[in-house]
Formats: structure tokens, C-alpha cells, sequence
């Protein structure tokens, strides 16, 4: 798209170079040959700080379909600690470039649009959504893209994330970036809070309903904080679950109807064999798990759903605490994969089990409305510079991170920007 047929550009002077150091403005549209990015390669898999390592790349081509973002800021989630660990599987097993930049989460501005993109121009401030797919098949057309063949996740599943000057994503992956926001604050949140969105919302008809109860794992992460803000706006009780007393009042301040710390039971891990002592011992706590649910939602009132995500160390209690008919819902496996449970209570008392990958672009959309109209907080924690982003992912692998969501600078010079003026008055000093 021709930059003399826009009219609402900002404009400046700026030079025209190879590359740019890091918050170093290039004129707007102008797409410089070579960046900075966060590269992992396939022989330095393993902790963060060994297998992310900065380089200067190609700057990428788009297609007709693509957009070409300047990264302002980025958001950090576990699947960049996956993607340098290669676990559970090597991300160049997916995609087979000869390096992966990961991060699924941006603000930015779009800098170059392909001839056939209708409904963004260049200067158009911006927020990512992770979920990309080839758009030809029946899923894409009448039915749900998260179950297309082609859907795959930017960032981990492609090699072109968020942690490098500039990224390509497909046109239908952006939405408005919410002005009220900092650049940090925009990047930190599309990933886990569309997730949590999905999760609740949208597997028809076992939507949360006002009323209802939801028992939410890892609350005072960045998940959980959206699983309760987001039962707050449907009117629902959440009941947040924590391993650490200095978060309780986060969680509480999110608005849970109660916290559970989880370390004064232990009924974690795999289930032992049915009928065994060790499984008596293990259902004993188990219910006592369950009889401090019941001191905040009344005595015999189960949970309607359970926002499920660590997997092996929590499912087996999740899915004997949830009522009858009710559904333990899942995303992730942070734990460990290899989940068990009892399935004498499963069918018995009819509970339900539904899987979930992050979202569609119609719920990644309600939930950046909610965002962009004020109803929901991003809950972000912490903010890294550029040259701390493996840092950053080694906090993340340690579990040593701050309640909420964490965000890394990239063009955005300082916290606290809301603008592109005052990005550029900022990289004056």
C-alpha cells in the first residue's frame, strides 16, 4: 500500500539505513534489510539463557495476505521456555526453518501491508493474536479454525514470533491495540487471556453461566488472574487456587470469592492405584481439598467447572471435585502430561472432559473488547528490557515470576509510552 495515499500517518524525519539498534525509529513504512532478533537454533537447545541468543537476521517478506509488524513490546509465556528446551518437542520439527524466534504476544505498528489486506494500513496501532491457519478449509469457512488441520500457533509453531524488531503474521491475527494501554501493557496479555476466554466461554453449551462456580488452578498467574476477572464479567465465583500465601491477596483483589492454598494438602501427582492404602490416604486429602471448596461455596455445592493447565500434578483432584455433570477444562500440561484420574467418577457421575487451544479471532476478539473498554486489567507484573529476555523466560521456567503477565521491551525505548509521538520524543534523549 502506497504511503502517499494515507493521510493520517505521523510523519518525521528519519534515515534509511541496513539495520537499526534497538528503539531506534526508522521512517515510518520504510523496511530495513536486515534486524535484531532472539534466535534459537536446534544444536543449543536448553535453558533460556543457553538457547535463546541474539542475532541480526532478514528482515522478513510478507505475502499478499500478511502484515508486517514493528514490534513496540512483546509478552513472555511458557511456550518460548518450551521452544529453547525443544520440549515436548523441538519447535524446528514443526516449521523447519533453520531458526526459531519465539514469543506469541505484540504491540506494535503495522509498517507493510500486503496487496491483497483491506482492513489495516500502515500507522495502524495493534495487538497480536497468536492463532494462524491457511483459511481454505471447511473448519475455516462455517466452522471453529481452532479445529482446521492447518492451525498452528505464531510464534511456536512458526519461526517468526514477536522477539525481533519487526514480525510477520497473517492480516486476521491483529486487532485494536487498547489506547488507555502502554506498549508493555499491550503485549502482555492477547495469549493468555483469549485462552482463558475460549476456555470458558466457547465450547457450546458448557459456557460458564452467572451463578455458576469455576475452580480456577494457578490463580495468580496469567491465566488464572483472566479465569477470574473474566467469571467476575459473566457472574460467576471463582475460587482461585495458589501454592504461595503471598498471593492470596492478589488473587483476592482480582476478585475471587476465596483462595485454596494448596500446599496444606497433598493429593498431588498421579493417582496411586485404586483401592490401594495409598489411595485411601490419597482420596482422604482429596476430600478435605474438596470440603475447603464447600467452606466458600457452601456446604455440598461443587464446583460447575475447573479451569484446568498444570495437568499430572492437579487432574486427578480436579476431576473428582467437580460436580455431577459439571466439566474440567484444559489447556496446558505444565506439571506433566501423564494425567490420571478415576474414571469411575467420571462416569458415574457424568462429568465431562474438553480440551482447549487458545481461540478463534471472533473470541480473541470479544475478549480484546473487554480489554479495550476497560473491564478487564492486563495484570502485568513485570517488564524486562531487550537484552534480559532469556532472563526474563528463565524466571518464567523457575516458577520465580511475579503474579500476573510479564512483558519485554523491543522498539518501545522506556515504560510508561502510550504513543508514537512519545516514542519518538523519547528516543530523542
Amino acid at each position: 500500500m502506497a504511503l502517499d495515499n494515507q493521510t493520517d500517518i505521523l510523519t518525521y524525519d528519519a534515515p534509511e539505513k541496513e539495520l537499526y539498534e534497538i528503539g531506534e525509529m526508522p521512517p515510518m513504512g520504510y523496511v530495513p534489510p536486515k534486524m535484531y532478533a532472539w534466535a534459537i537454533r536446534r544444536d543449543r537447545h536448553g535453558v533460556p539463557e543457553e538457547s535463546f541468543k541474539q542475532e541480526v537476521v532478514d528482515t522478513w517478506d510478507i505475502d499478499s495476505h500478511e502484515v508486517l509488524v514493528l514490534v513496540m513490546a512483546a509478552g513472555v509465556n511458557y511456550n518460548g521456555v518450551w521452544a529453547g528446551l525443544g520440549q515436548p518437542i523441538s519447535p524446528f520439527d514443526v516449521h523447519g526453518d533453520p531458526f526459531h524466534i519465539a514469543g506469541s504476544d505484540a504491540s506494535g505498528i503495522v509498517w507493510k501491508v500486503g496487496d491483497k489486506v483491506k482492513n489495516w494500513k500502515v500507522g495502524d496501532e495493534v495487538v497480536i493474536h497468536c492463532n494462524q491457519d491457511d483459511g481454505d478449509d471447511e473448519e475455516c469457512n462455517g466452522g471453529d479454525p481452532m479445529y482446521s488441520p492447518t492451525q498452528r500457533i505464531w510464534g511456536y509453531e512458526t519461526g517468526d514470533g514477536s522477539f525481533s524488531q519487526f514480525t510477520k503474521v497473517q492480516a486476521q491475527q491483529l486487532m485494536p491495540r487498547p489506547k488507555h494501554l502502554t506498549w508493555e501493557e499491550a503485549a502482555c496479555y492477547t495469549l493468555t487471556l483469549a485462552t482463558a476466554y475460549r476456555m470458558l466461554f466457547g465450547h457450546h453449551p458448557h459456557e460458564l453461566r452467572p451463578g455458576q462456580n469455576v475452580l480456577v488452578w494457578g490463580a495468580s498467574g496469567g491465566l488464572g488472574s483472566y479465569a477470574i476477572q473474566l467469571a467476575n464479567t459473566a457472574g460467576a465465583n471463582a475460587i482461585g487456587v495458589i501454592s504461595d500465601e503471598s498471593k492470596r491477596q492478589f488473587v483476592m483483589d482480582q476478585g475471587a470469592k476465596g483462595v485454596i492454598n494448596r500446599k496444606d494438602f497433598n493429593c498431588w501427582g498421579q493417582l496411586p492405584t485404586v483401592n490401594s492404602p495409598e489411595y485411601n490416604a490419597w482420596l482422604k486429602e482429596a476430600r478435605k481439598f474438596g470440603k475447603a471448596i464447600w467452606d466458600i461455596t457452601g456446604k455440598g455445592v461443587n464446583v460447575d467447572m475447573v479451569f484446568e493447565h498444570p495437568g499430572e500434578a492437579t487432574f486427578p483432584v480436579s476431576t473428582l471435585v467437580v460436580k455431577k455433570g459439571g466439566i474440567v477444562v484444559i489447556c496446558a500440561g505444565t506439571s506433566g502430561f501423564n494425567t490420571t484420574f478415576d474414571v469411575r467418577y467420571m462416569w458415574m457421575h457424568q462429568k465431562r472432559l474438553q480440551g482447549s487451544h487458545f481461540a478463534n479471532l471472533k473470541q480473541a476478539a470479544s475478549a480484546n473488547r473487554l480489554m479495550c473498554e476497560r473491564r478487564l486489567d492486563p495484570c502485568m507484573s513485570e517488564v524486562f528490557p531487550w537484552d534480559e529476555i532469556p532472563q526474563a523466560h528463565t524466571k518464567m521456567y523457575k516458577n520465580e515470576h511475579k503474579p500476573g503477565n510479564m512483558s519485554v521491551l523491543v522498539q518501545a525505548p522506556k515504560t510508561g509510552l502510550r504513543t508514537l509521538s512519545e516514542v519518538l520524543e523519547a528516543g530523542k534523549g
